[in-house]
């Protein structure tokens, strides 16, 4: 389908990669992920929690009692960003240049490095596919991709998405592998814009154009279920409003 939006692929790539999860936890920022919760949600009857939704069916302490859900090993997914993540899933939310008299300051860490602990499927996403935001290694890391043996991880880096991309990240070996990439990206132009070595196969697939059923559902029930926890998003992608 030539008309399907690089959101409602990605809405669906991102939903096939929360399949199997039982609660998704997401941010009230992040429309594209929480679209995804939603679909993946209503495909697999999991639970969504939106961290700054005060709707009843989202709402959801983001700091005591999320931290509790994913200690006590019920939070399976969830969703981290930064402003820049390198090669070995290191993530930097502090800023740019040497530690503490940093060039650029950012907001900072949060509870993000103990949830990247925990929550056994992070998913990484940004879109903006750069060497700016993918280095080689980060300035500063925030929350650590891997873990050194003998320490208790049950969580970590699961998948990355941008807007060029899908890769997929193994723990064992530290590294990203490419795949696939979206409708008129081509592996050559990922690793212009990627200034860390990763793992490709021979071929390298399309990301996955969402099929029809899926594709009615994300632009009607999920278009209409975001409307309120994201209602910028919603109208400006689906031309939905959010509800009196």
């Amino acid at each position: 389908m030539s008309d399907v939006r690089i959101e409602e692929r990605l809405i669906h790539a991102i939903a096939g990669l929360l399949d199997g999860s039982g609660h998704i936890a997401c941010g009230v920022l992040s429309p594209i992920p929480g679209a995804a919760a939603m679909l993946a949600a209503k495909r697999g009857g999991g639970r969504v929690s939106i961290i700054g939704s005060d709707l009843p069916a989202y709402r959801c302490d983001g700091g005591v009692e999320l931290f509790d859900q994913a200690g006590q090993g019920r939070l399976d997914a969830f969703f981290l960003s930064g402003g820049q993540i390198d090669g070995r899933a290191n993530i930097n939310l502090h800023g740019v240049g040497a530690y503490p008299q940093m060039d650029v300051r950012w907001s900072g860490a949060f509870g993000s490095a103990y949830l990247y602990f925990l929550v056994p499927r992070v998913i990484l996403f940004r879109l903006e596919h750069s060497r700016r935001v993918f280095p080689e290694t980060v300035d500063f890391i925030s929350a650590p991709g891997v873990s050194a043996p003998g320490v208790h991880r049950p969580g970590g880096p699961y998948a990355l998405v941008t807007n060029l991309c899908v890769m997929r990240f193994d723990r064992d070996r530290a590294r990203f592998r490419l795949e696939s990439v979206h409708p008129g990206v081509t592996v050559e132009e990922v690793r212009d814009q990627t200034g860390f070595d990763f793992d490709t196969g021979e071929t390298t697939p399309e990301t996955e154009t969402p099929p029809a059923a899926d594709l009615a559902l994300i632009r009607g029930e999920i278009a209409e279920a975001i409307a309120n926890p994201y209602p910028k998003f919603a109208r400006a992608v689906f031309g939905v409003g959010a509800a009196a």
